[in-house]
């Protein structure tokens, strides 16, 4: 499945894409996607936004119900279905974002050359808000303050934010590296 574009047509026609990876892809991975959608429709930033995970058995599901009160009650509606991470994935997105080091251990495998590998990047390197935290924790299985604290973490306003204005930073070593540049201009520093 296509992940959504949003925000105005980009420049040249090409617009950067973002894939954010976890487990299962029904709790961590989409509340991502949401927040960075949000992000860039609220800012009019083109921008590709998937997710997915390394597990594929919640295939085809929506997101956990729990993580969806959560995010509902932040703005952020859940509609994306599981699916998991194919080779492809590693073509097709700028920047492939695992939630933790597990997922980006599963990545670095499932990555077929080199060059995919250097697109993976840790969510936890945008986490400047909470430096306290070296990953996004699955909230599977805890209570609401597992994933109130997921949500915390992505949240629009402390993290994606500041993402933009990292990307600069996450040379890509190839032609992509211009796809990934007009984040950085369109978003103000905070």
């Amino acid at each position: 499945m296509k992940g959504k574009e949003t925000g105005k047509p980009a420049v040249n026609g090409r617009v950067p894409k973002v894939l954010f990876v976890c487990l299962g892809n029904i709790c961590r991975s989409t509340a991502a996607q949401a927040v960075l959608e949000s992000l860039a429709r609220e800012r009019g930033i083109p921008v590709e936004v998937d997710s997915a995970g390394t597990y594929g058995g919640h295939a085809g599901q929506g997101a956990d119900p729990r993580m969806k009160v959560h995010a509902r009650r932040r703005g952020y509606e859940l509609t994306h279905r599981a699916r998991r991470v194919r080779e492809n994935d590693f073509d097709h997105f700028d920047l492939v974002i695992g939630m933790d080091d597990a997922n980006i251990a599963d990545l670095r495998d499932l990555a077929p050359t080199p060059e995919a590998q250097a697109r993976i990047r840790r969510m936890a390197d945008y986490l400047r808000q909470h430096p306290g935290w070296d990953h996004v924790p699955d909230p599977y299985y805890e209570g609401a303050e597992g994933f109130e604290l997921v949500l915390d973490l992505l949240e629009l306003r402390h993290q994606l934010r500041r993402k933009f204005d990292a990307v600069p930073a996450l040379r890509l070593h190839d032609d992509r590296q211009q796809l990934i540049d007009p984040l950085a201009a369109a978003a103000p520093a905070i």
